[in-house]
């Protein structure tokens, strides 16, 4: 089983990548972000003619995450984080797809920092936290994915220096996610991978694409029932360098049968 996560930063400005990106590597399930179209504009109608069928939950403009599958059903339980019923933000959306649950989201940026946008990132984060916990004492195969605006380690950017003051990289969200990880999730990509440079964005400015000058934002944290069944991962980089493509390129695992 092939699953993905993409930030397609617009994905109707960005669908005919998308499909080709589809077309190419068939993806078993793709969870999205950023899709910055309002609920009755996301291409359903598009995307099930490649294939997939989906669920979403749009926001005008901003935010917006979407859960796909091909030749599996989709069934949602959650649809926004838990935690304050003030929150209107698309960040998060929970389904059942082929026994396993999986939560996608799109964590604040948090910039610039100090103020409102960081508070509120870090107020979003600490709500994350709390739901890990909860699907963890599920005792279920469980898979938390996508645009976490967090890089975890210095070996995660080009350049960490020039980062410090970044809200992507400030030592309090970086100890957030690796608070995650102490609850007994598992990043997909490191634990196959722990010393290799990847990167998983690339800003549309000053070549950074070119210099390699990248990342890594996206990720997969693995509930324990899945770390034995992780058999592959990997970063579609070139897929950042087409044309009108998203300043992020998709992230995958493969996953054993039981």
């Amino acid at each position: 089983m092939k699953i993905a996560t993409y930030n397609v930063n617009g994905i109707n400005a960005r669908l005919p990548v998308l499909l080709r990106w589809l077309e190419f590597t068939a993806p078993d399930v793709v969870c999205l972000q950023e899709l910055k179209t309002p609920q009755e504009k996301f291409p359903a109608d598009i995307i099930a003619e490649a294939g997939y069928q989906g669920i979403w939950h749009g926001q005008k403009s901003w935010n917006g995450v979407a859960i796909l599958a091909r030749n599996l059903e989709i069934k949602e339980v959650g649809r926004g984080l838990p935690g304050d019923e003030t929150d209107t933000q698309s960040r998060y959306l929970e389904a059942m797809v082929n026994n396993i649950r999986i939560g996608c989201l799109y964590l604040p940026n948090g910039n610039p920092t100090p103020g409102p946008k960081f508070d509120y990132k870090m107020q979003w984060f600490e709500r994350l936290a709390n739901r890990a916990t909860e699907l963890l004492a599920l005792d279920e195969p469980i898979i938390l994915t996508g645009d976490f605006n967090v890089i975890p380690t210095e070996q995660d950017v080009y350049r960490p220096e020039r980062w410090l003051e970044d809200a992507l990289f400030l030592p309090e969200v970086r100890q957030a996610y690796q608070n995650l990880l102490q609850q007994g999730w598992t990043d997909a990509i490191r634990k196959l991978y722990p010393d290799e440079k990847i990167y998983t964005f690339w800003d549309y400015f000053r070549n950074a694409y070119g210099r390699d000058a990248g990342l890594r934002i996206d990720h997969f944290l693995l509930s324990p029932h899945l770390v034995p069944r992780l058999t592959a991962a990997g970063v579609d980089r070139d897929v950042r360098g087409w044309e009108k493509s998203s300043d992020h390129a998709p992230v995958w695992i493969e996953l054993a049968d039981k």
